[in-house]
């Protein structure tokens, strides 16, 4: 496989000074014994999702006592379906977070998308066809996002506040704020059928994990996403293209949110012009909650996941409990704050140690 696409863990070695003159070179065993001992900690085995990992443990138990339905089949598979269109969300939003951007427009473009699909189905365009058209819609509107922070000089929470209100203003004059009925039963069987018990849904939110987290970890585009995060001036002398990089992961956001916005509209079997409303704050959450920074650089494919499947837990938990959905908001932010006030402690802890 091609050096550019594939790259494989550099293995590194320790230069030591020579022993000065005179004197005996430790033993092995000796060094050892003088070295101070590290306990493992499951940080060190799961990275900064970590922390996620122990919070969504603790709700799932908790919820587990709590409540007799929590584990039942149906409402698992309630949750599955609840959790995978936030995740495919967060796991686009993770892209730009790692740039140390921010999208959030991704809740009016997965309406926008979501929408036109209805219309197209209802104008007599075949399935396959619809769902592209729906998907490319997203697309698009995540370049012109790249392309306002690149070449416009936009800031990203400007450039993409204002597709926020072009996305969602786009959609209601075309729908004439009008829910688009009449979809067809295949259509809606994609969001609300199953492969040996297994909804679909979850099936292509792991999928859409797995490939992000690809593209990460093992290829040299999500190595150059990183570099760009944790100082672009350093990246583009460095010889990364800084701007395409950019361009690619709102792109990348874009149609994810498209992705997101077809599945909805197949799992309500509608188009729904005020469909996605709030979902941007929802993906941002739960990137932060599953261990990314805002400043980019950190966090994970598998974290954004993490956080998505917290707030569902949480959610899906207050449901069963009869919780007021008020409370859960508060106990959202909460774990935001939480999350951030660690995330700058462990990085205050790593520059005071050098």
């Amino acid at each position: 496989m091609a050096k550019l696409i594939w790259r494989e863990p550099i293995a590194t070695t320790r230069i030591t000074g020579r022993q000065p003159v005179g004197e005996e070179p430790e033993t092995r065993t000796e060094a050892k014994a003088k070295a101070p001992r590290r306990v493992i900690t499951l940080g060190d085995i799961a990275g900064r999702e970590s922390g996620g990992l122990v919070v969504l443990l603790v709700a799932v138990g908790a919820l587990t006592l709590a409540s007799d339905e929590f584990l039942t089949g149906n409402n698992l598979s309630n949750l599955a379906r609840q959790v995978a269109i936030f995740g495919i969300i967060a796991v686009g939003q993770l892209l730009v977070i790692l740039t140390a951007g921010i999208d959030l427009s991704v809740g009016s473009v997965l309406g926008l998308s979501g929408a036109s699909t209805a219309q197209f189905l209802v104008a007599g365009v075949p399935i396959w066809p619809s769902l592209l058209l729906g998907v490319g819609i997203g697309t698009a509107l995540g370049i012109a996002n790249g392309l306002l922070v690149t070449q416009a000089k936009l800031p990203p929470f400007i450039a993409t506040l204002g597709m926020l209100g072009i996305a969602r203003g786009i959609v209601l004059v075309s729908t004439d704020a009008q829910t688009v009925q009449g979809l067809p039963e295949s259509f809606q069987t994609i969001a609300n059928g199953t492969i040996i018990g297994i909804p679909n849904l979850l099936i292509i939110a792991a999928l859409v994990t797995a490939v992000m987290w690809f593209v990460l970890t093992r290829t040299v585009f999500g190595r150059y996403i990183y570099a760009v995060g944790s100082n672009p001036e350093s990246a583009r002398l460095a010889g990364v293209p800084v701007r395409l990089v950019m361009i690619s992961v709102y792109a990348i956001s874009g149609l994810l949110a498209g992705l997101g916005g077809v599945l909805l509209t197949s799992r309500l079997g509608a188009g729904i012009p005020t469909a996605g409303t709030g979902f941007e704050l929802n993906a941002i959450a739960a990137c932060v909650i599953g261990g990314a920074s805002l400043f980019g650089a950190k966090g994970s494919a598998l974290g954004a996941a993490t956080g998505a499947l917290i707030m569902g837990v949480l959610n899906n938990g207050g449901n069963l409990l009869a919780i007021n959905a008020f409370y859960l908001q508060i106990a959202i932010g909460v774990l935001i704050l939480v999350a951030v006030g660690f995330d700058q402690l462990n990085t205050r802890r790593s520059a005071a140690n050098g």
